[in-house]
């Protein structure tokens, strides 16, 4: 009987049940040991670390060029507010002035009003006295009706710049707005690398300060590091002059926004080095390159402009033999660079 009995399913079944149990214990594992790489930050290198920085240094970069773009648009746009204002303001005070001359006449033509002009006319002792008079009144009524043509005139203009004036305020709202956003974008990015960095030693953070990315020239081994060679082989004394600002303000912080004369962001540098120079140049990276004449890099003098990246969102002025001075990032001040440090976009010659 015993031999006839018919295996039991259970044990096939709870072994494939065992099995699949088995399998979804590892994968469950599996899943729980990816998470938590996945959530956990990876141990990077310095290097890594390194290229990370840069990274969001660059994008950063990106964002402080819109946040530049936008405050020069919005101070246009507080400008051209203000200009509006202060016109309807004395439109508005000549408006006052007339309906005041107005409303003395409409009084004085009340209180004296009564008699019909031909009564007055036939009881008039001196009928071509009253002729001349009422030839003058008539001449006075046309300049009445002129001024009052002239208040609805003023009345219409106010108008007008009042919708022009709100139509400023608008767009002045926006660009503040859109400030507060490229700002944020800005101090997140930075907040972000400062955090990467922490990561490293101090010894770790002092050798990649010392590698090309971050470096910044020595007057001590860098005959670039004074401004007589470049400043002599500029195309015009203008661009020398600029060439000559930039070197004094070697070491100078980078700070995004700044524009001098103690800190600076890239487009900042150039704007400052070449107002020294009686030459007004853009506020942004994508606007100083189309500020004058666009030169090849085999082309390249001290003192024209050189911008970096796809987006145009880094510049420098070159000083000869392959390099630039710069405001790289918040890890390095103003410095002597070579060029290739980063991809070369194109160049402009400003004067």
């Amino acid at each position: 009987m015993a031999a006839h009995r018919k295996p039991r399913q259970r044990s096939t079944g709870g072994g494939k049940a065992r099995t699949a149990a088995t399998i979804a214990l590892a994968g469950a594992a599996t899943a729980t040991g990816l998470d938590g790489t996945g959530h956990a930050e990876p141990q990077l290198t310095p290097g890594q670390v390194r290229a990370k920085v840069d990274k969001l240094y660059q994008e950063a970069e990106v964002a402080t060029e819109k946040y530049n773009g936008a405050k020069e648009k919005a101070e246009a746009a507080g400008q051209r507010l203000k200009g509006l204002q202060e016109q309807a303001a004395r439109k508005e005070e000549r408006l006052n002035t007339a309906r005041e001359a107005l409303g003395a006449v409409a009084s004085a033509q009340y209180r004296g009003g009564g008699l019909d002009p031909a009564l007055q006319l036939a009881l008039s002792d001196d009928p071509d006295r009253y002729l001349q008079n009422a030839e003058f009144v008539e001449r006075a009524g046309n300049r009445q009706r002129s001024a009052v043509a002239g208040v609805r005139q003023q009345l219409r203009e106010i108008e007008q710049l009042r919708g022009a004036a709100h139509i400023e305020l608008t767009s002045l709202k926006s660009r503040q707005s859109e400030l507060k956003r490229h700002k944020k974008t800005i101090t997140g990015k930075l907040g972000s690398a400062r955090q990467l960095l922490t990561r490293l030693t101090a010894e770790e953070r002092t050798r990649l300060g010392e590698s090309p990315r971050a470096s910044r020239a020595s007057g001590a081994r860098d005959p670039l590091a004074a401004p007589g060679p470049a400043a002599s082989q500029a195309p015009n004394s203008r661009a020398a002059a600029a060439v000559s600002y930039a070197y004094q303000k070697l070491g100078s912080p980078y700070v995004w926004g700044a524009t001098g004369p103690n800190a600076f962001d890239c487009s900042g540098l150039v704007q400052a080095a070449y107002r020294s120079a009686g030459v007004s140049l853009p506020r942004t990276t994508y606007s100083q390159i189309d500020a004058g004449r666009r030169v090849s890099r085999s082309e390249l003098l001290p003192g024209d402009l050189v911008f970096f990246y796809a987006g145009i969102s880094h510049v420098g002025i070159y000083v000869g033999n392959g390099r630039m001075i710069h405001a790289p990032n918040p890890s390095a001040p103003v410095r002597v660079a070579p060029l290739d440090e980063m991809p070369f976009a194109g160049a402009t010659r400003v004067v």
